[in-house]
């Protein structure tokens, strides 16, 4: 049950991330890092590694797009 929370968790964050990408909406990045985290956390939880890697693929994008764009835009 905690694989398919983080698995949720990780899809909701990477349908912002794809908000994210917009210019002038990096800010956004750090939530979806939020969001993410806390998906990883319940996926850490789980017995099954899916839902806990898919958040920190999720949390590896919006880290990058935050180091490309100097942590706000």
């Amino acid at each position: 049950m905690a694989n398919i929370i983080a698995f949720l968790f990780g899809l909701i964050a990477l349908i912002l991330a794809v908000i994210g990408f917009i210019p002038l909406l990096g800010w956004l990045n750090w939530l979806i890092i939020l969001i993410a985290g806390v998906g990883a956390i319940f996926g850490f939880v789980s017995e099954k590694n899916a839902g806990r890697n898919f958040c920190l693929v999720v949390m590896a994008i919006c880290a990058l797009r935050l180091w490309i764009g100097g942590g706000i835009i």
